[in-house]
């Protein structure tokens, strides 16, 4: 789900940069103000485990490939704006040092998978779980965080290949960036996660938040509002 360089034109990717600065502003600022000093080895962990699930890429048809992400565990664990800055983290890495995604695409594929993943993951949660605290309804709760969570940052991901033939195009029609109209872009990705990379998404982020509610539910931040 990494995106290229030569994929998105500027019109595309320029407002993505816009669009990621803005979030990582206020979720430096968060940081600041609420991660505590115990909780920082975890905010590292997070950034090296989703650097390393999403190393795990599968060529998928449409020209892109597919992969678990790591946001949405991190977003329960640490809280939506911590994940911003973890995934984000993994993701710059990956584009300058090994060419897993474009440099231009950076801001792109950190708004779809560091910024729209983690905050759907979280609110899924919160409303899947509701009021309950039982142990059967919080792992179906995340497993439909990460399901949901990196199905709908894939379909972003395809309506930002799917746009391109409609905004830069040449003089004879011919698109500039990503070939693939909306039409071939969305039902690819939306298909393919949905029915594959989302199911193991959401099975890893109900077995890690498994763990940790067994063994250290005070790391979970997207419990702790409910048991204050």
């Amino acid at each position: 789900m990494h995106i290229p360089d030569g994929y998105l034109s500027p019109q595309t990717y320029v407002p993505l940069y816009g669009a990621s600065f803005a979030f990582w502003a206020i979720a430096l600022r968060k940081l600041k103000s609420e991660l505590s000093v115990k909780h920082i080895p975890y905010l590292a962990m997070a950034a090296a485990f989703s650097f390393i699930i999403q190393m795990f890429n599968i060529p998928i048809p449409g020209g892109t490939t597919g992969h678990a992400v790591g946001a949405g565990i991190a977003a329960l664990l640490l809280g939506p704006w911590t994940a911003v800055i973890a995934v984000s983290v993994a993701l710059i890495i990956q584009a300058i040092v090994f060419g897993d995604g474009g440099i231009t695409a950076i801001g792109a594929n950190c708004f779809n998978m560091a910024v729209v993943m983690p905050f759907v993951s979280y609110w899924a949660f919160k409303l899947i779980k509701g009021k309950s605290d039982s142990a059967k309804r919080l792992y179906a709760a995340g497993f439909f965080a990460g399901y949901i969570g990196l199905s709908l940052s894939a379909i972003v991901t395809a309506v930002e290949f799917g746009i391109q033939p409609l905004i830069a195009s040449a003089s004879d029609g011919r698109p500039l960036y990503a070939p693939y109209p909306l039409s071939v872009a969305v039902p690819v990705m939306a298909l393919e996660h949905l029915l594959l990379f989302g199911i193991i998404e959401g099975v890893i982020t109900a077995m890690l938040l498994k763990y940790f509610i067994k063994h250290e539910p005070e790391v979970v931040y997207a419990i702790q509002g409910d048991r204050q």
